[in-house]
């Protein structure tokens, strides 16, 4: 069993007393395999000999995932995952060697913090993701799909009252302005669990979390709203309630200062997101994302984007 193979074996044994030791072994391995990252490392004269700690090991720029394919060694993927864009060179693009262990880790994950899929009926709406094609997002539903409700599927707005009227326990999923069209209607959702994956698309104007929480819960009838932290380039889901996001054990956010991103703040202090995502052990599992956060207890909160940088499906703008 080679490297890749018996750590994705591992995976979700991966605790707080061994992701240390879990990340530096992925480190050394991908600064050994990944052209890409190798080259990004020695230019920051970091190596697996002078890399000790979390904060020690290099972050590469999530842009990297544009310009370059990431991967460690040569081998065939089964699927490229794109984010979202308007022209195929502007989209992030992450290459996946096995398909059902993506799924595998998503469904773990899910079921980890929300509950079993077999008890929801899936009502999904996410039609922009559904037209852009290549969306890792649709295919983790899809693949939700396969273990909820038989009745469970996407919906633009077909029978919508009825649907969330029904007696089903209910994931209503969807997109930022997705969800929005349907809550200015004010139909309640009944025993349902609401979750945004964030994103306006263009298609409504930019407003907090906070604000879209309120209008969600007053449109929809719900007393909480969930949020999913996903994007193109990971593996691995956060979830959580009222923008206080949770990773799974093998993934943890980092804050690095915005005036020095190679220096990591404290708890409660703004700063722009790092990504670790052991999952991400085929292509590279140390991101510097362009979103700005703080963290708090082992939890984290989006608070924004970077001026000037592309928005992305998975946030909200300040």
């Amino acid at each position: 069993m080679n490297f890749t193979e018996e750590f994705k074996h591992n995976l979700f044994g991966i605790n707080e007393k061994n992701f240390l030791d879990s990340s530096l072994a992925v480190f050394e391995y991908q600064y050994k395999t990944n052209n890409i990252y190798h080259s990004y490392c020695k230019y920051l004269n970091k190596k697996p000999g002078n890399v000790c700690q979390l904060s020690e090991i290099p972050f590469m720029p999530i842009e990297f995932f544009k310009n370059h394919t990431i991967k460690c060694g040569d081998w065939k993927e089964e699927i490229i995952f794109k984010s979202s864009g308007t022209t195929d060179s502007g989209r992030s693009k992450h290459y996946i060697k096995d398909i059902s262990n993506y799924h595998q880790i998503a469904k773990i994950n899910f079921e980890n913090q929300i509950g079993s899929l077999s008890q929801f009926q899936i009502v999904a709406f996410l039609p922009s993701y559904q037209e852009q094609g290549d969306s890792s997002l649709i295919s983790m539903v899809d693949h939700f799909m396969k273990f909820s409700h038989p009745s469970s599927d996407y919906f633009l707005h077909k029978d919508i009252e009825q649907v969330l009227k029904n007696d089903h326990k209910k994931l209503v999923i969807g997109v930022s302005y997705a969800l929005l069209d349907i809550a200015e209607k004010s139909i309640p959702s009944n025993n349902a669990l609401v979750m945004e994956t964030g994103g306006m698309k263009g298609r409504r104007k930019e407003i907090t979390r906070s604000e879209l929480h309120k209008q969600l819960k007053e449109g929809l009838g719900v007393t909480e709203i969930w949020s999913e932290y996903g994007m193109t380039e990971l593996q691995s889901q956060a979830y959580g309630k009222d923008g206080v996001f949770t990773f799974p054990n093998w993934s943890k956010c980092l804050i690095r200062d915005i005036n020095d991103p190679f220096s990591y703040l404290p708890e409660n202090r703004t700063g722009g997101i790092n990504i670790i995502d052991l999952a991400n052990v085929e292509t590279c599992s140390f991101i510097e994302t362009k979103d700005l956060g703080r963290s708090f207890n082992g939890c984290f909160e989006v608070l924004g984007r970077f001026d000037n940088s592309d928005i992305r499906g998975c946030n909200l703008l300040i």
